[in-house]
């Protein structure tokens, strides 16, 4: 099942606006990220205008059909962080629920997890609301 890693090209870390940059640090992220996972079966990218976590930029989202889903972020633009998602995503594409054990995830996205979200139900029958 493909996993897809959604990437905020809008995110600047603290201080952007004094490198004089010709990119967000988002964009530049986007463009390793995309790079890495150029080849990588069952692993897509797309880039979004915001993921709403600016305090945490740079931020990604590793989403999968049916499976826990991850927002993860504080990342530098940098390879070894996109080489670590990437990682991540193909280790997400290859479970059964989107649930990766510790001892595999790559050194470069420990400590970078915001949010976790459980699948959406498959039908308005499988939700506990009333």
């Amino acid at each position: 099942m493909t996993t897809w890693i959604t990437i905020c090209d809008t995110c600047k870390r603290d201080g952007w606006d004094l490198t004089g940059a010709a990119q967000t640090d988002g964009e530049a992220l986007a463009a390793l990220i995309e790079d890495a996972a150029r080849d990588v079966p069952d692993v897509r990218t797309r880039r979004v205008a915001c993921l709403m976590g600016c305090k945490a930029g740079c931020n990604v989202a590793v989403q999968a059909h049916g499976k826990l889903s991850y927002t993860i972020g504080n990342f530098e633009p940098m390879a070894e962080a996109a080489a670590g998602i990437v990682t991540y995503a193909a280790l997400h594409a290859g479970s059964k629920n989107g649930q990766v054990p510790y001892r595999d995830w790559p050194q470069a996205i420990k400590g970078h997890f915001v949010t976790r979200h459980p699948p959406l139900p498959v039908a308005a029958s499988d939700s506990d609301a009333a």
